[in-house]
């Protein structure tokens, strides 16, 4: 049975300024769930924002939190963003000499656990850590920053991941570049959340996020299978 299309807002294109004001705004505008990008400076060359910010931004929303961990090492820390209220943390593949351990430590903290293949990741490297996730986002720019073009040679990926899956219950996360345009590509190839952050937040109003994730939602919609 094919998942409901999910869209997932990315927080790093709000406006830090008013945060919570931002995710209380989405989350009435109909996202489904809200997208958390964590990143260090070192694993990526960005720094956004750590567990306190995402304990703030809890407080306005029951909607589900996906944090996205583009930190490393990253199991030092995975109790601190739990804690935080993280509904599922996201890790890379190449965030941690022990994938497999790393994702075990985040179930065992009660949390849904993804694991992310970059543009230039070989597919192969979750064959055998499948049956320890929730999800696998595939990243559709280079990790770092927001607001970077779609590589559409990822499509090819999103099949053979969505081959991989096969009928478990795991689902095929996109971050990167997703406007209307882009969405039907990947959700053409099997995606079933689409994680969108400047073609939500450049509206600028409650209004404009509700059209923008609609317009999304629409698109990628119309493309699946």
């Amino acid at each position: 049975m094919q998942k409901p299309l999910l869209v997932a807002p990315s927080m790093l294109a709000a406006d830090f300024a008013k945060l919570g004001e931002d995710v209380a705004a989405v989350d009435r505008a109909g996202a489904d769930w809200i997208h958390l990008d964590v990143m260090d400076g070192h694993f990526v060359p960005n720094i956004s924002f750590g567990p306190d910010v995402i304990r703030a931004m809890r407080r306005h929303t029951k909607k589900f939190f996906d944090v996205h961990l583009m930190i490393a090492p990253v199991d030092p820390y995975l109790a601190a963003f739990a804690d935080a209220g993280a509904d599922l943390i996201s890790i890379h593949a190449e965030a941690g000499p022990h994938l497999h351990r790393s994702l075990q430590a985040i179930r065992a903290l009660g949390k849904q656990a993804g694991v992310v293949i970059n543009p230039g990741t070989p597919v192969s490297v979750i064959e055998p850590v499948l049956d320890r996730v929730d999800l696998v986002l595939l990243m559709t720019v280079n990790p770092g920053f927001g607001g970077q073009a779609f590589i559409p040679e990822v499509a090819t990926k999103v099949r053979a991941v969505k081959a991989l899956v096969g009928d478990r219950p795991i689902r095929i996360e996109i971050d990167g570049g997703i406007t209307p345009e882009t969405a039907p590509i990947v959700t053409a190839a099997g995606a079933d959340v689409l994680v969108a952050g400047s073609a939500v937040f450049k509206a600028g109003t409650e209004e404009g996020y509700a059209r923008n994730i609609a317009a999304i939602r629409a698109a990628g919609e119309a493309a699946r299978g």
